[in-house]
């Protein structure tokens, strides 16, 4: 199928900073669509059940005043509902379940984008016309790996979702950063037998700013291990995973084999940036992994109407993802208007 109208802009991603965008857009009068492979919010969607967010509401909200938790910070499962319910009341033009192939420039009308549908009983192909492009996807597309032997274990993940699985298991959470924490956390918590494996620098980090993790992990975190029932290994290397083990070298250089029944690896994820790359889009390195270059004013990259926004700018925060949208698409809205007067 191939779509007709010659959208004003085109939005991919239905996180936070794609309903931004929507929502801006509309306001703006603008023609345009968002397009999502997954569910609205994907990436909130793939939190752990139950998870009470890091963030107050006033920092996760799309309008102020709109978000009413039961608690202080919204739990994964009242901010889900809070997006979903912003694109039905506002009526957002939103698809779900359809996965941009590819852009590709088109010198008459701007970009051509392609993507694909998979239905219950077939696979659909459908195209759209689009004069700017926003690409507002998150970062958990390609999960990092260790690369070891055993890593492809079926006891190996890169994600979490529960501990209730791990009663009584001897459990391995991988990585220095909240969401490795909390993991830890949450198993320890619920009766699994938890080992943590962390780099000291990690251990050691309080500083907010570079990613440390927040006090109201660390806290509780602290306390079962206090109590006994969470181990922290300081770690240098996972050397390798077996079927009922993992093999590691400590800080001082100790190898180190532990009993083991299901291992977390949560040690960050990439955003997938091929169909930018392969539109001409220039990257550079960021502290893990590389990021598209672009405007700090209009987000706009290198490549005229090809915009980014989220969690793989530096703008990467919730409450930065919503805010940016709403400067940027006014300006774009401009631009239009004044190219139809021309």
């Amino acid at each position: 199928m191939t779509s007709q109208e010659l959208l004003d802009f085109l939005i991919i991603g239905a996180g936070p900073a794609g309903l931004s965008a929507a929502d801006a857009a509309a306001s703006e009068g603008l023609t345009y669509l968002v397009i999502e492979k997954g569910t609205i919010a994907n990436t909130i969607r793939q939190y752990p059940v139950g998870r009470t967010m890091f963030s107050t509401p006033n920092e996760l909200e799309m309008r102020e005043g709109s978000l009413h938790p039961v608690r202080d910070k919204p739990t994964r499962e009242e901010l889900l509902s809070h997006y979903i319910h912003f694109v039905l009341d506002h009526d957002l033009r939103v698809t779900t379940g359809e996965e941009v192939t590819d852009v590709k420039a088109d010198h008459a009308d701007g970009f051509i984008v392609q993507t694909r549908c998979r239905g219950l009983h077939a696979e659909q192909e459908n195209k759209y016309r689009a004069r700017n492009v926003l690409f507002a996807f998150g970062a958990m597309e390609h999960p990092r790996r260790l690369n070891i032997p055993g890593e492809g274990l079926a006891k190996v993940h890169h994600r979490f979702v529960e501990p209730y699985p791990y009663v009584r298991k001897e459990a391995l959470v991988v990585g220095g950063g909240n969401s490795a924490a909390e993991a830890a956390l949450f198993l320890s918590e619920e009766g699994a037998r938890t080992t943590m494996a962390i780099w000291r620098e990690d251990w050691e980090n309080r500083d907010p700013k570079a990613g440390a993790m927040k006090h109201w992990v660390r806290s509780p975190l602290e306390r079962e291990i206090t109590e006994g029932r969470l181990r922290v290994i300081l770690y240098k290397d996972i050397d390798e995973i077996t079927p009922d083990s993992v093999r590691l070298t400590n800080e001082t250089g100790e190898s180190m084999t532990i009993a083991n029944d299901v291992v977390f690896v949560l040690i960050g994820s990439d955003a997938d940036l091929t169909i930018l790359k392969k539109l001409g889009v220039k990257t550079a390195p960021g502290k893990l992994t590389e990021v598209p270059i672009y405007d700090r004013e209009t987000f706009e990259t290198n490549v005229e109407g090809i915009y980014v926004a989220g969690h793989f700018t530096n703008a990467r925060h919730i409450k930065a993802a919503i805010d940016v949208p709403r400067k940027i698409v006014p300006l774009i809205a401009r631009k239009l208007r004044a190219l139809a007067t021309r």
